[in-house]
């Protein structure tokens, strides 16, 4: 036991000295993916025996390697956690692509991100394995090319939770919440046991008694979980010279916050057991996103105008598609898709525009006093 202890420190070693450089960084990716091979291939033969599968269904290849997927991308990210994490940490040493020490991620931010490089592994090869089962009508499975692809989707998920794990910043995290979102979104559609369900609206795919429910809503709970992260993070790095520029940080923060808790929100309170509930919170967070960008000119004056317009332009378009719901000319999943596709879209690029102003604003002091000296 104490020799499998220490041969485990020195691999956490070895690796931490791999993630000090970016020039090394691929390569420890590169290690957690064939590592995830070596272990899932023979394990998966194990398994399998000399039986056939199918590639959907209960005890299907589909579902071995997304619920092993899981499994491997929470283990992957924990562990490439642990190798940015210092030997003996500096008080002012910065970490990842984040502002400084105050600005670090916690452990249920951590949590959350973890459980949506989990969650995207999981819905991720169920809808590729559903996709498969539609090319491959009926086609068998046998267990020696089944394990060696479930070895493969095991590595190349080892290989981005991973890697995600060593390079978390601000705009890789806008990027996950995207990816996420459109994973889980089409996850619960192909799942969904009412076929109908578009007919209703959107929150139809949450309802209790859906099978993709619970696709649907941790989507949604995970979704808002990263959105209040990254609005906390995102927005660290802003010049805050003034007491009324830290005020304005603030209630810019304070309003994605809510959006992410009310999105989350959404995904606690299904609409067939808590209509009330439901409804208010999703109008909420809609209300509070257009006061957000009607505002943000005051609040944030150093950002683009481009982006400011784009605001505008999106807030006009969720009025133009309320205007069509009231008139019967949309139904309400149409209003919801299209008014979601715009909001979430609208808040990944004001992420990736604050952080981009927080990196510029940050290297501007250390770029005027090279160019002073020079």
């Amino acid at each position: 036991m104490t020799q499998l202890r220490d041969r485990a420190r020195t691999a956490l070693k070895v690796v931490r000295r791999l993630a000090r450089s970016a020039e090394s960084i691929e390569t420890a990716a590169l290690i957690a993916g064939a590592a995830a091979f070596v272990v899932g291939f023979p394990i998966s033969w194990l398994i399998f025996g000399t039986s056939r599968l199918s590639i959907t269904g209960p005890g299907s290849i589909g579902s071995y390697a997304a619920v092993g997927g899981a499994v491997v991308a929470a283990v992957a990210f924990a562990l490439g956690r642990l190798a940015v994490r210092p030997e003996a940490p500096a008080p002012d040493e910065p970490r990842d692509g984040f502002v400084g020490p105050p600005d670090r991620l916690r452990w249920y931010d951590l949590f959350a991100i973890g459980g949506a490089y989990a969650s995207i592994a999981l819905l991720g090869w169920f809808g590729i394995a559903q996709l498969l089962e539609l090319s491959f009508i009926g086609a068998p499975v046998f267990a020696f090319p089944g394990a060696i692809l479930v070895g493969v989707a095991f590595a190349l998920t080892a290989y981005v939770a991973f890697h995600g794990a060593l390079r978390l910043t601000p705009m890789s995290l806008s990027l996950d919440l995207a990816v996420f979102l459109v994973v889980g979104a089409f996850a619960a559609m192909l799942t969904s046991s009412d076929p109908q369900w578009w007919q209703n609206n959107l929150s139809a795919l949450g309802q209790t008694t859906n099978s993709a429910a619970p696709a649907f809503n941790v989507t949604l709970i995970l979704s808002g979980l990263i959105v209040t992260t990254i609005a906390r993070y995102a927005t660290a790095g802003l010049p805050v010279d003034t007491t009324a520029e830290r005020r304005s940080r603030t209630l810019t923060r304070g309003g994605l916050v809510i959006v992410g808790v009310f999105l989350a929100l959404v995904g606690v309170f299904p609409v067939d057991r808590f209509f009330l509930v439901h409804n208010t919170v999703a109008t909420g967070m809609a209300v509070v996103y257009a006061l957000l960008v009607v505002a943000l000119p005051k609040l944030l004056p150093g950002l683009p105008r481009v982006f400011y317009a784009l605001g505008y332009v999106y807030v006009g378009v969720v009025a133009l598609l309320g205007v069509f719901f009231a008139t019967g000319y949309y139904n309400l999943t149409a209003v919801e898709l299209i008014a979601g596709v715009l909001i979430f879209s609208w808040i990944i690029v004001f992420l990736r525009t604050v952080s981009a102003a927080g990196t510029t604003g940050a290297e501007s002091p250390a770029a005027a006093a090279a160019g002073a000296v020079g």
